[in-house]
């Protein structure tokens, strides 16, 4: 066996060489990733030691003494007895619960993230904050100090720094969360962070000091300050400032035009924004960035100027040119703010999820029009940046997928965009419920389908924690429950949100689904033009609800795809480039059932291809 040192922050430290070695180093990894995303306090609890206190989660004073952590295990829309006082239901008393996810949950679970087929880690943001989100930073040079190991003596070790990079210090946690992005390195998984640079919260180190100190504040340029305090009135607090969608909690920083006329930010918060952005990036600063991160993901990225994205972009390759910059943007102007802002790939709501919401899951669009969008949404982004798109489902700020599927009816996302709980996707609503039951043997094929043209479709494939395993849920808060976990036991979801019907749904691990997503990820590594390749519409049939699509390079895949509930057969015509006829085309793979149930019909370059409802098949 041999070993290595590693080298950090004045500590020596040796390790064993890891048996999965780090795939290699090369400009082509985002297009190969499987995206993970994970919600890190609800992923893991590692460490039971670190978990957050009352105190530090900014728990009301009048529960604050019988607060506690929420058991993992526990049925979600059961009220734990401090529940009970603050608030009726799970909506009033969200914002206070905590399950004590952590960096070492996340270090336990990698080999099975390895297994799973995963190279690539999203985490939502793990910088400090009191928050179970953690959108509301109170900086964003270091990890939240319960995600490590000493919180109270990482607390103590940052009260005296500045926007200065000469006063950080590594506390206890920032060095785990290096050690996590280690271990992933040596099972060949990339970890990407979320940076939230719109806004903070208003325990932000810098709005901190503005609140106090106002106009005589280093930081009064930092944010959109509309007016500040007047000391000569002592009967109010004339403090006015820009807070993001309108909300106070969270100020946004101040924006400028730069000499070139474009939007970005202020040179104070750039300079501390590019100052975090090497610390994470070259924890060491040796000018290696192996031991930091991968890349970002930027939340409401569009919401910055994209004169800020360019010039960051540009300085995030300087660090790294293998890194990977990610935006969230859902809106139809993506194709062109991925182009001015110079990103690599961006979270695929647009030109991915959206659409198969509605041709795939509701079915509500012709599977003809269907496949026209998916073509024209594609074709409006450079071939390169499409294939490094992360192509998902859901994620933290829509519902679950099965939970879409289960809700056919219903839009993608809510309308309102206010996060209110009575939207058209969150479970709260009783005039017209969203329902949070478990999915049925019909949805999970849907599910299982979607999932094979997930992987056989252009673009990196991407999962919100927890899909794999069976998880459902509405929109926030229910799309952040804990991840059911096979080695523990979940109590059954009896109660239901606003007034649903009684149920008695079993939410652990579901094993056969697991193993059905490993197979499918699979797929990508044992036909490398599912992820090099061209991909090619072969036929759509509105009448019969069915389409195929190509997949042709190196080899020849063809993957056909039935959205009606009872069998149809397929009829297509396909030549090669020179002219020749494909050679005969064998079931490979299917979403639902024995591929015996497939039948394929060939005559030189006629195929006939018979499936089942709710199904689809790769021919190779």
């Amino acid at each position: 066996m041999l070993w290595l040192c590693f080298w950090f922050i004045g500590i020596s430290v040796c390790w064993p060489e890891s048996p999965y070695p780090r795939e290699e180093n090369n400009h082509d990894w985002p297009r190969r990733a499987i995206w993970y995303q994970i919600f890190p306090d609800r992923f893991r609890n590692g460490d039971p030691k670190n978990d957050p206190t009352a105190e530090y989660s900014r728990v009301p004073d009048r529960i604050r003494s019988r607060w506690t952590i929420i058991p993992w295990t526990k049925e979600w829309y059961g009220l734990t007895e401090w529940e009970k006082e603050l608030a009726g239901d799970v909506y009033g008393t969200n914002a206070h619960r905590r399950y004590g996810g952590d960096f070492q949950g996340i270090i336990d679970k990698l080999d099975y993230l390895k297994d799973l087929g995963i190279n690539a880690i999203y985490l939502n943001p793990v910088f400090e904050s009191p928050s179970l989100h953690k959108y509301d930073a109170l900086s964003f040079h270091h990890a939240d100090p319960h995600f490590g190991p000493n919180p109270e003596k990482d607390k103590a070790m940052v009260s005296n720094e500045t926007a200065d990079p000469k006063t950080w210090k590594w506390t206890t946690a920032d060095k785990l969360l290096i050690e996590l992005i280690r271990q992933a390195h040596l099972r060949g998984i990339r970890v990407i962070l979320d940076g939230v640079f719109n806004h903070c919260s208003t325990d932000f180190f810098a709005f901190a000091d503005l609140r106090k100190n106002q106009e005589k504040s280093p930081f009064a340029k930092w944010f959109h300050v509309k007016c500040f305090d007047d000391p000569k009135t002592t009967d109010r607090n004339e403090f006015e400032y820009e807070g993001w969608w309108g909300f106070k909690n969270m100020p946004e920083f101040s924006e400028i035009k730069d000499d070139q006329g474009r939007k970005t930010l202020h040179p104070e918060v750039k300079s501390y924004l590019f100052n975090i952005t090497k610390r994470w990036m070259d924890p060491n600063s040796d000018g290696d960035p192996s031991d930091g991160i991968d890349g970002w993901r930027l939340d409401v990225a569009n919401e910055v100027g994209t004169g800020f994205w360019s010039d960051w972009n540009k300085y995030v390759k300087e660090l790294s040119p293998l890194s990977y910059t990610t935006p969230e943007i859902w809106v139809e102007n993506a194709p062109t703010f991925v182009q001015e802002g110079g990103f690599d790939g961006l979270m695929n709501y647009y030109s991915f999820s959206i659409p198969i919401k509605g041709g795939l899951i509701d079915g509500t669009i012709p599977i003809r029009e269907f496949v026209k969008i998916m073509e024209d949404r594609r074709k409006r982004f450079p071939k390169e940046t499409f294939e490094r798109a992360q192509n998902l489902f859901d994620s933290h700020d829509t519902a679950r997928m099965a939970t879409m599927i289960v809700n056919r009816d219903r839009p993608y996302s809510s309308s309102s965009q206010d996060f209110s709980y009575d939207s058209d996707v969150h479970a709260g609503n009783r005039e017209r419920p969203y329902l949070v039951r478990k999915p049925g043997v019909v949805d999970r094929k849907i599910q299982r389908m979607l999932v094979l043209f997930q992987v056989i479709y252009p673009g990196a494939p991407y999962l919100y924690y927890g899909v794999e395993a069976g998880m459902w849920g509405a929109d926030d808060p229910d799309d952040r429950q804990p991840m059911v976990w096979e080695d523990m036991v979940f109590e059954p979801q009896k109660s239901s949100p606003a007034g649903q019907p009684e149920r008695n749904d079993d939410v652990n691990f579901d094993a056969s689904l697991h193993a059905f997503y490993r197979e499918a990820i699979n797929l990508r590594r044992r036909f490398p033009v599912l992820v090099d390749g061209n991909v090619q519409v072969i036929g759509a049939d509105n009448a019969s609800r069915t389409f195929a699509l190509a997949r042709t390079g190196s080899e020849t895949l063809v993957a056909v795809f039935n959205r009606s509930e009872s069998p149809q057969t397929f009829k297509f015509s396909m030549e090669t480039t020179d002219g020749t006829y494909s050679p005969a085309l064998v079931p490979t793979f299917t979403s639902h059932g024995p591929l015996t149930e497939i039948t394929v019909k060939q005559d030189r370059a006629k195929t006939e291809i018979t499936l089942p409802g709710l199904t689809g098949v790769l021919l190779k």
